[in-house]
C-alpha cells in the first residue's frame, strides 16, 4: 500500500483515496512575475514524480496546479518594468510553461488562473463573513479571524501563541487587525492597481483565498492531497486550511511538502549570488541529468546542487543509457517478462514515502545484473533485466534512449511512451501519441529497426 508523510499529522500514513482507484491532487503553482529558478523546478519535479508513480501503480490521477496571475509581486514588477500586470503575467506564464516542458514535467490536467476565480472568491468571503469568521476594516479590506479556527497552527505543529511570539511568523503588521495573525481575504483598492468590485468596495483578492476557491471548485469540497514546497506550509497553506475549515469544508485530507535546495552548500538566494534560473541550468545540462540528481535525494531532504553533484548524476545516467544501447545492439526482446522480485523491491521503496533513492538502487542493480548476464551469454536473464529497467525507469520519468539534448524533454518522453505502447500492441495509444508529436512538429516513422523521428 502506498504510504507517505503527512505534514499535518506529522507521521507516515497509509493512503486510502476518497474514491477507489482515483487520486485528486492540488499543488500550488507559480506566481508568474519572473523566470522560474531551480527551486521551482524541484517542487514541480517532486509532485511530477508522485503523480507518475501513482499512475504507474494504477491510479487515475486528477492533477490541478494553479497560476497566480495577480499578486503584490506581479503588481510591483509590472510597475518597475512599465507594463501591465496582465502582460507581465502572460509573458512569465509562457516562460514557466516552456521551461517545465523542457524539463519534462507533465502538464496539469487543470491549470486555473486566479483572475478567473474572483467571483468564487467573493462568494467564499461572503460565506466566511456570514459565519463570523471574517471582518471588514474600512479602507483596508476584509480579514480572516484566526480566533474562528481553533486548530490554527496545527499544520506546522505550533500554537497561535507560539506563532505570535516567533520571529519567523511572517505575518503582515497592521494595528487595525484584531489579532496580528489575522490575514487578508480582500485587499482594498490602491491607486494604479487592478481592481474588482465587491460588497466591501473595490479591491482584489488576498493570496490564500485563491487556492481554496480553485481547489474546491475543480476537486470538490474534500479531496485527497494538497502539496507544495515546504516554504509554503506557513502562512500560505495554514491560512488555506483556516479558510476552508472556517467555511465548513473538509478540504485536503492529506498534506505533502517537498524540501528546498542548496547551491554549493548554501541556501539559494539572490542576495548570495547563487540564484540559478532553470533556463540557464538546462542550457548546459541535459534535463534528464537534473531529474536523476533530484531522484537521488529524497523529496523531503534538502537537495545539494553543485558541479560535482551534476557530474555524478551525469555519470549515472550514462551507465543507464549505455546499458540500453548494449541491450538494443544485442537485439534483446524489450517486452520480455519482468523480474517480479525487482519490481516488488522497487514498489516497496516507492510505497514507503516515495523513496526514490532506494528505488533507483533497484534499477541500477538490474543494470549490473543485465550486463553480467550478457557477459556470460545468459540472454534470457538479460532480457528480463532490460524489460524491467525500461518499466521502472518509465515510472520515474527517466529516458533510456540517448538524449538529443536539443530536443524538448517532453517530446523525448512521448517518443518513449509511444515505443512502449507499440510493444504492448496498444495501437490506439500509439496513434494518439503520434498525433501529439505531430502537433509539436515531430514526424515519426516506424521501421523494421525501430522508430525514427525528424523535425518538420
Amino acid at each position: 500500500m502506498v504510504s507517505f508523510y503527512d505534514t499535518r499529522l506529522r507521521e507516515i500514513v497509509p493512503f486510502v483515496p476518497l474514491v477507489d482507484g482515483r487520486v485528486s491532487m492540488y499543488v500550488c503553482g507559480p506566481t508568474v512575475y519572473d523566470d522560474p529558478h531551480v527551486g521551482h523546478a524541484r517542487t514541480a519535479f517532486t509532485f511530477d514524480m508522485i503523480r507518475r508513480y501513482l499512475q504507474w501503480r494504477g491510479f487515475e490521477v486528477v492533477f490541478v496546479s494553479n497560476i497566480t496571475d495577480i499578486d503584490d509581486k506581479i503588481i510591483a514588477r509590472a510597475a518597475e518594468t512599465g507594463t501591465t500586470e496582465t502582460e507581465l503575467a502572460t509573458r512569465y506564464e509562457q516562460v514557466y510553461t516552456e521551461q517545465m516542458d523542457r524539463f519534462g514535467i507533465a502538464r496539469p490536467d487543470h491549470q486555473p488562473h486566479a483572475t478567473a476565480y474572483v467571483e468564487q472568491m467573493l462568494d467564499f468571503i461572503g460565506n466566511l463573513m456570514d459565519r463570523g469568521a471574517a471582518y471588514a476594516i474600512e479602507g483596508k479590506g476584509v480579514y480572516f479571524s484566526v480566533a474562528a479556527h481553533s486548530r490554527y497552527g496545527d499544520l506546522i505543529g505550533r500554537t497561535t501563541e507560539e506563532l505570535r511570539e516567533g520571529a519567523g511568523a511572517r505575518v503582515e503588521v497592521d494595528v487595525d487587525k484584531i489579532d496580528p495573525l489575522d490575514f487578508a481575504l480582500w485587499k482594498a483598492a490602491k491607486p494604479g492597481e487592478p481592481v474588482w468590485d465587491s460588497p466591501w468596495g473595490p479591491g482584489r483578492p488576498g493570496w490564500h483565498i485563491e487556492c481554496v476557491a480553485m481547489a474546491t471548485d475543480l476537486l470538490g469540497e474534500t479531496f485527497d492531497i494538497h502539496g507544495g514546497g515546504d516554504d509554503l506550509a506557513f502562512p500560505h497553506h495554514q491560512n488555506e486550511v483556516a479558510e476552508a475549515e472556517g467555511a465548513g469544508l473538509g478540504f485536503a485530507r492529506h498534506w505533502i511538502h517537498g524540501a528546498m535546495l542548496n547551491v554549493n552548500g548554501e541556501k539559494m538566494a539572490k542576495s548570495l549570488g547563487n540564484f540559478t534560473t532553470l533556463s540557464d541550468l538546462l542550457d548546459i545540462c541535459d534535463p534528464q541529468v537534473l531529474r536523476l540528481l533530484m531522484l537521488q535525494t529524497h523529496y523531503r531532504t534538502v537537495m545539494e546542487l553543485s558541479d560535482d553533484a551534476l557530474a555524478g548524476a551525469a555519470g549515472a545516467l550514462d551507465r543507464l543509457r549505455s546499458w540500453n544501447r548494449r541491450a538494443q545492439a544485442a537485439r534483446l526482446n524489450p517486452s520480455a517478462a519482468r523480474d517480479r522480485d525487482a519490481v516488488a523491491r522497487f514498489t516497496a521503496a516507492m510505497d514507503d514515502d516515495f523513496g526514490t533513492p532506494a528505488a533507483l538502487a533497484v534499477v541500477f542493480d538490474l543494470v549490473r545484473e543485465g550486463n553480467a548476464a550478457l557477459d556470460s551469454g545468459d540472454t534470457t536473464r538479460a532480457e528480463t533485466a532490460h524489460s524491467t529497467v525500461r518499466n521502472l525507469a518509465r515510472a520515474l520519468g527517466l529516458l533510456l534512449r540517448d538524449s538529443a539534448f536539443h530536443l524538448d524533454t517532453k517530446v523525448e518522453l512521448l517518443l518513449a511512451e509511444r515505443d512502449e505502447a507499440r510493444e504492448a500492441k496498444d495501437f490506439a495509444a500509439a496513434d494518439r501519441i503520434r498525433d501529439e508529436l505531430a502537433a509539436r512538429g515531430i514526424t515519426v516513422e516506424d521501421t523494421p529497426d525501430g522508430t525514427i523521428w525528424r523535425k518538420t
